[in-house]
């Protein structure tokens, strides 16, 4: 089931790319700040992150260093994707209705198209931070070819999110809210404004989420120059990868009931 339902999004993936860049436009052309948007969460992650390491500082007794603040701009602009691809990702059935109750089209392009915009966002983040770490003299080494295997994994993750719970929540109008409420509190139990070795012995702990190591992973070859933790990211992987083919199998089975639910 998992490959037709890849085969049907694969064959209409001139549908994906319509409905993707219709809620790119969508979302830029309603706002008053337009593009900036894009950007504005990692910042916002950034400057709250900073806070987070000047408190830990005066705590410890030690100076905050560049390298602090330029790792929390790293996790920033992804963590920021992974939350908007869910947030988005969850509602897209909902907000499509008349499409899901009209045409007859493979339901699972939605909440893929509210990923595959959220890749947009991320793209220009990127760009932002990648200038920040330039002036920062953050360089360049054959580390950073880590980097498609760790934005893949999170894709993959996001995908698998997105699209568990925008079929769950056809049945379960709630869970909507439920989501918003653990992505708001979230971030406090992922490492983005610290690193998991301030917790010692529960670290791993804190690894368990399958956000943390691609978030670890990106630190280390980007900020600190070397490969990723391999058991972790295997980890976050293999976990990733069971919760989209779970949820995709799961999302096509309950399709046919979709109509009359939403």
């Amino acid at each position: 089931m998992i490959f037709t339902a890849l085969r049907e999004v694969f064959e209409r993936r001139n549908l994906l790319y319509m409905i993707t860049w219709r809620d790119i436009r969508v979302k830029y052309k309603e706002s008053v700040m337009g593009i900036l948007w894009a950007v504005m969460m990692p910042i916002v992650i950034v400057c709250a992150g900073m806070i987070v390491k000047l408190a830990f500082a005066m705590m410890s007794g030690r100076h905050v260093h560049l390298l602090d603040v330029t790792s929390v701009a790293v996790k920033a602009a992804p963590y920021a994707f992974l939350v908007a691809a869910i947030r988005f990702g969850t509602a897209s059935l909902i907000t499509n209705q008349d499409l899901v109750t009209k045409i007859y089209l493979p339901r699972l392009v939605f909440p893929l198209a509210s990923v595959c915009s959220q890749l947009f966002d991320l793209g220009i983040a990127t760009v932002v931070v990648a200038i920040f770490l330039t002036f920062a003299g953050v360089g360049v080494t054959l580390h950073l070819l880590w980097l498609p295997v760790l934005l893949g994994t999170l894709v993959l993750l996001a995908a698998g999110l997105a699209i568990l719970f925008s079929a769950a929540t056809l049945f379960l109008r709630d869970l909507r809210f439920i989501v918003e409420a653990m992505l708001t509190v979230a971030i406090f139990f992922t490492p983005v404004f610290y690193e998991p070795s301030v917790f010692g012995k529960w670290a791993p702990a804190l690894l368990v989420n399958p956000i943390s190591p691609i978030l670890e992973g990106l630190t280390a070859v980007v900020i600190y120059h070397r490969e990723p933790s391999l058991p972790w990211l295997g980890y976050s992987f293999v976990l990733s990868l069971v919760l989209f083919v779970f949820a995709t199998v799961r999302f096509k089975q309950l399709e046919p009931l979709f109509a009359e639910n939403i």
